[in-house]
């Protein structure tokens, strides 16, 4: 029967095996001998990738096995790297699902070099499926402010105070980039402003070169989903926490009952 399985295998023109069960020992010398490399105990989310790379399909039988569901790659090899060894498929024609390989010295690192790169990725998808984008390196806030001051004027009250107080917190954006960046807060954010009072709507802070330039010009944006998720949930934990009238902290006390740290309206403990 494993004879059969492997010339069935030999007989589709298949070099390459990828099985996501087990392969057993005498099979695997067959493959071997019949020069058909074979990965065993690939999990399914990496064949489903392979599927979508090399544009081949997922066959649970070797029956329905033909050359019109095999892949194509121009390279399929093993490679060692440390204790790990690796397989790599490379030259797939208009792969859809790639392998980003990530080195560093440490499992903290790693798992930094990991974070990053996958919230790189989430922002060029969400530019992708949005097709909208804005100006980087605190461009956008310093204009938002500008703008919601000149709205402000329009107002009187307490409503004036509340957006001069929305136009501050947008430029924290700006002054955390420069204190980042180890420039001055105060330079930056007065020289931004007067480029942005002066019609530049894009002068924006570039941390490769330190100096406030046009940020479009440099390449340096930031994808409109994001940037407007991230002003409105600020927002809303704001007004949420604002509408709060009173906080009631409690301890427990030696028995594990909760003890109110306030005081009742009557004067007594809560």
């Amino acid at each position: 029967m494993i004879k059969s399985m492997i010339e069935k295998l030999k007989n589709s023109g298949a070099n390459v095996v990828f099985c996501q069960k087990g392969i057993d020992d005498f099979a695997q010398y067959l493959l071997a001998k019949a020069e058909i490399y074979a990965c065993r105990r690939v999990a399914k989310s990496d064949m489903e990738k392979l599927a979508k790379a090399t544009n081949g399909k997922i066959v649970s039988s070797l029956n329905e096995l033909t050359p019109f569901e095999l892949g194509n790659a121009s390279l399929v090899e093993e490679v060692k790297h440390g204790e790990d060894v690796l397989t790599y498929v490379r030259g797939c024609h208009n792969p859809k699902a790639l392998t980003i390989l990530i080195h560093g010295g440490t499992e903290h690192v790693i798992d930094e070099v990991e974070r990053a790169i996958k919230d790189g990725l989430g922002d060029v998808v969400s530019a992708l499926k949005s097709g909208l984008v804005v100006s980087g390196g605190g461009a956008i806030e310093v204009e938002l402010a500008r703008r919601l001051r000149e709205f402000g004027q329009s107002l009187s009250g307490r409503e004036q105070l509340a957006v001069e107080e929305f136009a501050n917190a947008l430029e924290f954006i700006p002054v955390t980039l420069a204190e980042n960046a180890g420039l001055d807060p105060i330079d930056v954010l007065t020289e931004l402003k007067s480029r942005h009072d002066s019609g530049e709507r894009n002068a924006g802070l570039n941390l490769f070169t330190n100096k406030i330039e046009n940020v479009l010009e440099a390449r340096i944006i930031e994808p409109w989903k994001i940037k407007s998720q991230a002003i409105n949930s600020a927002s809303e934990v704001a007004i949420m926490i604002l509408r709060i009238d009173d906080v009631i902290a409690s301890q427990g006390d030696k028995r594990g009952n909760m003890k109110s740290m306030g005081m009742s309206p009557y004067g007594g403990e809560f």
